[in-house]
């Protein structure tokens, strides 16, 4: 049997191009890397850990961005012979790597506060408090920046970095006014380890929905025996069986499954009034449907059982 039966009966290649924010995530990424490297050097001047850590963050964003540029511009070109989906699912490699560098961040964030905890430092409030308070409007606008483009997982990625920035920014503007106020410095280390603490949260759901998509797991938003059972209960089909459904990349879904049938005299129909049920029902755009004749004992025994069986792996 033919395993290349998609969506017409024909073996077309069908491409289905969507557009990205790769302009976008440039301009972001530009903002961003500037605004670190003057970060940077400050907090070094200003002998603040918030500040530095905070353009520590904003360097691996810089990072972050420029994969989903990077990404984007790959998820845009066609399919080959060599990838016959194209490479949208190079956002979901990037959201991986991003999330691998925030968790790096994180713990050396905490290193280096557990240091200043142990042998506190001279900061200079005033100092911290204004480049954060423009830090943190240089990250609303990179946020609004990316709210512009259209949403997937790697847009989704680079938001959760902008947001860790937003966050950092307002930790070490909190950090600068404390210490202008009463001189106390802990509160900068202290800062640090909270603001790590909830990107740590973000950045670990951010990485387990990355390992879902590259696992090809099932999309959290479509239940397996759902759409199993809505196939079976099509007319003229017999049973549905070695269902699969996973992610392509962000928006874009795919199935393949067998089903039963006792010819071939209805599959057009079957055919299509199963491309309507996934593409309307569930949104399952990307599908593979290959037919398999079954004989008359084996239907009377199907029919006595539960009209949908699934092997999902």
């Amino acid at each position: 049997m033919n395993p290349f039966h998609e969506h017409s009966g024909d073996n077309i290649m069908h491409y289905h191009p969507h557009s990205r924010g790769h302009r976008t995530f440039g301009w972001a990424l530009l903002f961003t890397l500037g605004f670190a490297a003057v970060e940077a050097v400050v907090g070094l001047a200003a002998n603040s850990l918030a500040l530095v850590a905070d353009a520590g963050h904003m360097l691996t964003d810089s990072l972050s961005l420029g994969l989903a540029a990077f990404a984007a511009w790959l998820s845009r070109r066609p399919p080959s012979a060599s990838h016959s989906y194209g490479l949208a699912r190079a956002e979901v490699v990037a959201a991986l790597i991003n999330s691998l560098v925030m968790l790096a961040l994180v713990a050396f964030i905490v290193y280096e506060a557990w240091q200043r905890f142990s042998a506190p430092r001279e900061v200079q409030g005033t100092m911290v408090f204004v480049v954060a308070l423009i830090g943190l409007g240089v990250n609303l606008a990179v946020g609004w920046l990316l709210m512009k483009g259209e949403e997937s997982l790697n847009r989704n990625a680079a938001l959760l970095h902008v947001a860790g920035d937003a966050l950092g920014s307002v930790a070490a503007l909190t950090a600068g006014l404390v210490i202008m106020l009463t001189g106390w410095s802990p509160i900068d280390p202290l800062l640090s380890v909270v603001i790590s603490l909830l990107i740590l949260v973000s950045t670990l759901n951010l990485l387990k929905k990355s390992l879902h998509v590259l696992m090809e797991g099932v999309p959290v938003h479509i239940d397996l025996n759902t759409v199993g059972n809505s196939m079976a209960q099509l007319e003229h089909v017999v049973r549905v069986h070695d269902l699969h459904i996973w992610t392509l990349a962000s928006g874009q879904v795919a199935l393949s499954a067998h089903i039963d049938v006792k010819d071939l005299e209805h599959w057009p129909q079957i055919l299509s009034s199963a491309q309507i049920l996934l593409q309307k029902d569930f949104g399952i755009g990307h599908i593979t449907l290959q037919p398999e004749i079954v004989s008359i004992a084996p239907v009377l025994l199907h029919e006595q059982r539960p009209q949908h069986d699934e092997h999902a792996h």
